[in-house]
């Protein structure tokens, strides 16, 4: 069993509380809008990292990143982007079963086709009313789970 911490839009903020979501994760997926390239040096810290470049990801350690990245867990391949609106492909032609994306800061988790699609939410600053939250998937073969975990906060910032 693979656990695959999911995280997107911290926009130079990553709380303590997805830092503890996440550890203990076999892989971390961050879906864009990083904004600050220690996040990805602390996320690395805790396990196989890989990240995407969203909207708000510039300077020169962003352009390092890739708009798309596709990672393969166990025997699930994952396409990870960071606005699906940006997508050119159909996932499964690509051998993708599980979609990640970020951007809207909404958590998301819908099979449509036959492709498990997760969006993280937003782990970073509150937008609007929106949770700030993280996601995982669980991965067993080709078996996947996912679920969205809304962030207790002390205070709504």
């Amino acid at each position: 069993m693979f656990r695959v911490g999911l995280i997107s839009d911290t926009h130079g903020l990553l709380r303590p509380q997805a830092v503890e979501f996440l550890r203990g994760s076999d892989h971390i997926i961050h879906a864009g809008d990083i904004c600050d390239p220690l996040i990805l040096e602390q996320l690395a810290s805790l396990a196989p990292l890989t990240a995407v470049r969203g909207n708000n990801d510039s300077g020169v350690w962003a352009r390092e990143l890739a708009e798309v990245e596709l990672v393969r867990i166990d025997e699930v391949s994952i396409y990870v982007i960071h606005d699906l609106a940006a997508m050119q492909v159909e996932p499964a032609s690509v051998g993708a079963s599980v979609v990640v994306s970020g951007h809207s800061h909404m958590p998301l988790v819908r099979e449509r086709s036959g492709v498990l699609f997760v969006n993280p939410g937003s782990a970073g600053r509150r937008r609007f009313k929106l949770p700030v939250s993280v996601a995982e998937l669980r991965i067993h073969g080709k078996s996947i789970s996912a679920q969205t975990v809304e962030l207790a906060l002390e205070n709504a910032a």
